[in-house]
Order: structure tokens, then sequence, then C-alpha cells
């Protein structure tokens, strides 16, 4: 029959934040080259998306707690 759909939900969410935090973890490893062209706007992408994947994070674990 199946899991029920909140141990779906739970299961879903712990992948969402163990992809999210992996993603931050890579951005925080990855090291500036200035010397290649568009540099300034990957930096940027890259510091937005991180923000994005934080927010994210945060909300996913204020769920989790409510439960």
């Amino acid at each position: 029959m199946g899991r029920p759909p909140t141990q779906i939900a739970s299961i879903d969410r712990a992948r969402a934040l163990r992809h999210l935090t992996e993603l931050v973890a890579a951005l925080d490893r990855r090291v500036g080259h200035v010397e290649r062209a568009g540099e300034a706007a990957i930096a940027r992408d890259a510091a937005a998306l991180r923000a994005k994947a934080l927010k994210r994070i945060s909300e996913l674990e204020r769920r989790k707690t409510r439960r």
C-alpha cells in the first residue's frame, strides 16, 4: 500500500534539506577567478542562489518543527 502521506512528506523534506545543504557547501567551496570574463556576474549569481537556498532550508526546518 505504501507509506502514509506524512511519512512521504517527511522523507521528501529530509531529501530537500540534504540537497540544499550540499548546494550551500558547494557554493562555499567555490573559488572565484577574477581573471575570467564574467566572473563578477557568476559570483553575484552564486551569492543569490546561496541566499535562496538558505531561505528555503530555514522554511523547511520551521515546517519540520511545527509537526
